[in-house]
This record gives C-alpha cells, sequence and structure tokens, in this order.
C-alpha cells in the first residue's frame, strides 16, 4: 500500500507506538519470541488500541525486507508526512534554533546516529538535500531509536539556498571541516546556530562550503583525522547547547 511503510525493531516501534499510535496500523511480532520485551511490546500495542498478529518469522523476516535485525517486531505505519519547509519549523520556536545540516549523507545508520545525537542535543530540526542523500528509510529508523518520530527531518530542494534563508533569519551557519583554521570552540554559538556537516569521506559540497557563514574544525588530539559524521554532529551540537547554557544560565 503506497500510503504505508513498514519499520522494524523494538525500538523504532515503541516509538512509534507511544509518540504516533494513530499512525500505526498493525504490529507483527515474532512466534518465536515470547520474552518479557515482546510481552511489554504487546501490552503496549493493546493498551494504545492497534491490532497485532504473531507471525512466523520467515514471513516476518519478508515484511523486513530481509532485515537480519528487526528483533522480532515489524509494524505497519502510515507513511511519513514531511514537513512542508524550514519555515514550518522555525516559525514555532520558542527559543533560538539549533538545527543539524547534512550535507548529502548516503549511509542510512549515519543518518539514523545523527538523528539519535540530534534528539539528544535538543536540536530542532534535522535538514538534508532531497536529492544525492540517502533519506529516511526503514534503516535509518530504526537505528534512530524513536529520534525519527521526536525531531523534525526536512528535506530541501535547494540546500545553499535554504542555508541562505537561515542566514536572513540571523542563524549562524557553521561548517564543519577539519582544514579549517578556526577552532570550534572559538566561535560564539550561544545564538542561533546551524551546524552544516558534509557526507562521509567526501565533507561537504562546494557550494555548501561557500555558503555557511564560517568554517570551524573539531580540535583532534589523537592519531585519527577525522570523525564519523554522527560523532561530529555530537561534538557540535552538545557544544553548542553548552555555550546557551552558560549564556542563559539553564
Amino acid at each position: 500500500m503506497s500510503d504505508t511503510r513498514y519499520i522494524f525493531g523494538f525500538h523504532a516501534v515503541t516509538a512509534k507506538v507511544r509518540h504516533a499510535p494513530d499512525a500505526v496500523k498493525e504490529v507483527f511480532v515474532s512466534t518465536a519470541r515470547q520474552d518479557g520485551r515482546m510481552r511489554d511490546l504487546v501490552r503496549a500495542v493493546e493498551a494504545a488500541g492497534i491490532k497485532w498478529v504473531q507471525m512466523d518469522p520467515a514471513r516476518l523476516d519478508g515484511l523486513a525486507g530481509g532485515a537480519a535485525r528487526h528483533q522480532g517486531v515489524v509494524a505497519r505505519v502510515l507513511a511519513q508526512i514531511p514537513y512542508r519547509s524550514l519555515d514550518d519549523v522555525l516559525d514555532t520556536l520558542a527559543e533560538p534554533a539549533l538545527l543539524l545540516v547534512l550535507d548529502g549523507i548516503q549511509d542510512p545508520h549515519n543518518l539514523g546516529a545523527c538523528l539519535r545525537v540530534a534528539d539528544a542535543a535538543g536540536a530542532h530540526a534535522v535538514v538534508a538535500p532531497r536529492d544525492r542523500a540517502v533519506g529516511l528509510n526503514a534503516t535509518a529508523i530504526k537505528v534512530a531509536s524513536g529520534a525519527a518520530d521526536t525531531v523534525p527531518y526536512v528535506t530541501v530542494t535547494n540546500l545553499a539556498r535554504s542555508l541562505r534563508e537561515l542566514k536572513e533569519r540571523d542563524i549562524l551557519t557553521i561548517g564543519a571541516a577539519g582544514e579549517a583554521g578556526q577552532s570550534m570552540y572559538d566561535l560564539d554559538q550561544s545564538g542561533a546556530v546551524a551546524w552544516v556537516l558534509g557526507a562521509e569521506g567526501d565533507g561537504m559540497r562546494r557550494l555548501t562550503r561557500e555558503t555557511v557563514d564560517v568554517l570551524a574544525s573539531i580540535p583532534m588530539h589523537g592519531s585519527v583525522e577525522s570523525l564519523n559524521v554522527s560523532v561530529a554532529s555530537g561534538v557540535c551540537l552538545f557544544e553548542a547547547r553548552r555555550q546557551r547554557a552558560v549564556r542563559t544560565g539553564h
């Protein structure tokens, strides 16, 4: 059915049941699992008034698209309705924006981990280009461990134009670049900030680099030259949060 899709894994399904039960049409659980974790999930599904069905592991594998780590639980949910625009998010904020912008992430595991980090740091949205990026698929949702339902994921047609629009709203756009001469710790991040991180290996595209307000590096003190994009996202977002807390006392 084109208006529904499948998600899998305990974290992803539990988060959807908890945060958006009306979007869950059915939950399928493995006949091979009857442990306490599965019983807790089934109780939550029943409490939300959601239909659930036991299914043999082979059929469950098929629903999950062959994913080996569905953990014995798959849910059919309404296809996610994307935010119409970044303005939809920004216009509702009661505090200065904190955004994570991802320029062309290709690995769904990295995208899911970035969403999880963004949720933990209290980011208001994750922004990504509509094309040449992995998109919010079932694997990314599972890795996000529920964050795909709590952090708005906004796709844009033209990333450089969207960055310029952020700048017009007085949101500081910072591109993470290992070769940048300025350390991220020397930047004032206590106001509205959008951290921009590039794809695995290639980094930000040239136009993205040219559009951001400033480039900054994460000081590296060991032998490795770079960090995984989700780890780097966490370092950047939490530094912005730390500076904001120092300024406001919260």
